[in-house]
């Protein structure tokens, strides 16, 4: 059987509602050389009855077995993946048709390169519109993609991240150490440092050769998650430390956790000032602003020390922290101007 250039690697747990179109994206492919190895990732009917339908296509494969997580599901997959070239892709989302082509064809003709990362549409589940902001500019990178670039340690930890869905080089996966982590929810950020770490050859295209699922319940719309995923991303940041001894890499280490510490303090005493509960609320501020001496924590901090019901009423349930400081920061200010006045 000829080597595939492709290897798709997909675990399926509770997605059965979505894997018919994740399935029909890769089938749509305009290269026709691929894998698509699917894990059924915690012994599902719907699953096999949904895989089943593509029998005649000898391209799909499952493999079945009690849910692993999802660097479990993945690794399950990339253990029988043959291709040149392998690529995560959720069972919820979709390629764009061209992605194998591009892909390929960027890497085939850079051997230096190990991977290549994509930018990706966002599109709501509730009906199937494509935003206008990319993946890219709605995490907050602001450079364009370079694919003339190779990306570094120190950006990548700064906040210029690849989106998951990537065309990575079966030996830089290896060298990647695989999906299987201790930082659930950011596999992929995890084994894209550690291939930087390794010396791995990153870049990006410009081109939006996905579309990423935005549902209501995602762990970055959940507010139920949102701590788990913080946890999971700080130990994720953590751990890299690890990685390399390099000055800059360190002290980018250094800032990315403290912001991350900094914005998960204001957003419990946040939410603790609504709950009434002014000790908690007053505490996290106080950590905030170890974290990030500035006057944002400080100001919140003295609020709650002094007047907490009046950050309360300036704060209704559905503001953000940023509304109320931005309040009280200017009301200070103007309480200061008529004094020296």
């Amino acid at each position: 059987m000829t080597r595939p250039t492709f290897s798709i690697l997909s675990s399926v747990y509770r997605t059965e509602p979505y894997l018919p179109a994740t399935i029909e994206s890769v089938v749509a492919q305009t290269m026709a050389e691929w894998e698509l190895i699917l894990v059924d990732n915690g012994m599902s009917d719907e699953v096999v009855r949904i895989v089943d339908k593509y029998a005649g296509d000898p391209r799909i494969r499952l493999i079945r077995q009690e849910n692993k997580g999802l660097g479990g599901g993945i690794d399950a997959a990339a253990a029988k993946a043959t291709g040149r070239y392998y690529a995560v892709l959720d069972s919820d989302d979709l390629l764009m048709p061209d992605f194998c082509a591009r892909t390929a064809a960027f890497l085939d003709d850079r051997p230096e390169v190990d991977v290549v990362g994509i930018d990706a549409y966002l599109f709501e589940d509730s009906d199937g519109q494509d935003q206008a902001l990319s993946y890219r500019e709605s995490v907050g990178i602001k450079t364009p993609a370079d694919p003339d670039h190779p990306m570094d340690l120190v950006e990548m930890i700064g906040g210029n991240v690849l989106y998951y869905t990537a065309a990575i080089r079966a030996e830089a996966w290896e060298k990647g150490g695989g999906y299987s982590c201790e930082t659930p929810k950011v596999e992929d950020l995890a084994m894209f440092m550690r291939m930087l770490a390794e010396g791995c050859d990153i870049r990006v295209l410009p081109e939006r050769l996905a579309r990423y699922r935005l549902r209501a319940n995602s762990f970055s719309r959940d507010p139920a998650q949102v701590d788990a995923f913080e946890a999971s991303l700080e130990r994720c940041f953590v751990e890299a430390t690890a990685l390399t001894d390099e000055v800059e890499v360190q002290k980018a280490l250094d800032r990315t956790l403290r912001r991350i510490r900094f914005n998960r303090a204001m957003r419990i005493s946040r939410n603790a000032l609504l709950a009434s509960d002014t000790t908690t609320a007053r505490q996290q501020a106080r950590v905030a602003f170890q974290q990030r001496p500035s006057m944002r924590p400080a100001v919140v901090y003295a609020g709650l020390s002094v007047a907490p019901g009046v950050l309360r009423r300036l704060h209704p349930a559905k503001q953000q922290l940023g509304r109320v400081i931005t309040a009280v920061t200017v009301r200070t200010q103007r309480l200061r101007d008529k004094a020296a006045a």
